[in-house]
This record gives C-alpha cells, structure tokens and sequence, in this order.
C-alpha cells in the first residue's frame, strides 16, 4: 500500500460504526495491559449521534484501495480568546498497525488542516498520550 492509495473523506451520517470501530481501537490500545476493554456498542453508538447531531464535530476516515478504513481523525470546534475565536481541536486519531509508516496520518492531518482553514480557525490543537511507552507517536 502506498500513500497514492490512501483516500480521505469526511465521515458520513451512517458512518458512525466505522468510525466507532475505529475510535474503540485506538482506546483499546492505548489501555494499560490487563484492563478491561471497553464495549464497541457503545462506541459505534455515540460515534453515530455525534455524526448525526448538528455538534461542531466532524470525523475523517482514510481507506486504502480496496475502500477498508485505515484511519480516523476526529474533529472538535472549540472556542477561546487566546485562539481569536473558534478553533480546532483533534479528538481522536487513529492509523491500523499495518498502514502505519505510510503518511496516513499526515493526510488525515492534512484534511483537518484543510477543514479547519475553510471554517477560519487560526488553530488546531492535539493532545498526545503518556510517553515513554507512546514515544513514537509523540514524535510523530
């Protein structure tokens, strides 16, 4: 799989067990080894009110060729006067083991980079989880 092969689209209203799944995932990897994992329904559920509400959030997916997603990000507006007004903040972001080292996540970040200059936001936050063990991704 190459990058020319990975597409992103904005996540549509009846995407939301995707990006449920996809978001669950994340969560599950970030778990401490030996907790419970938590239940997918309920991921898929929320996933798809979010989608469906008017909420100021927004999901990407990346697919690769064969149209399997890859990839999430998910997409908050917030607001603050250090921000000049509404700004983006990035929720959730999430590459499958097998697709990673080949810019997804660039291009899931290049669509909300995008997104968020054609709603005027003058930032985009992210947070990232604990290092050492997610030292990779805090590079990233």
């Amino acid at each position: 799989m190459s990058e020319n092969s990975v597409e992103i689209s904005p996540a549509r209203r009846g995407e939301g067990e995707v990006v449920g799944r996809l978001v669950h995932e994340l969560i599950c990897e970030l778990a401490p080894e030996g907790r419970e994992r938590p239940a997918l329904e309920e991921f898929e559920r929320v996933a798809m009110r979010l989608l469906t509400e008017d909420f100021g959030y927004w999901a990407f997916l990346a697919r690769d060729s064969s149209g399997e997603p890859i990839g999430v990000l998910t997409l908050n507006e917030c607001a603050a006067t250090y921000a000049r007004g509404r700004f983006g903040e990035i929720a959730e972001l999430y590459v499958v083991p097998k697709a990673r080292s080949l810019d997804v996540g660039g291009a899931l970040l290049r669509a909300a980079v995008g997104f968020g200059r054609e709603h005027g936001w003058h930032h985009l936050e992210v947070g990232a989880p604990a290092v050492p063990r997610f030292q990779r991704t805090v590079g990233f």
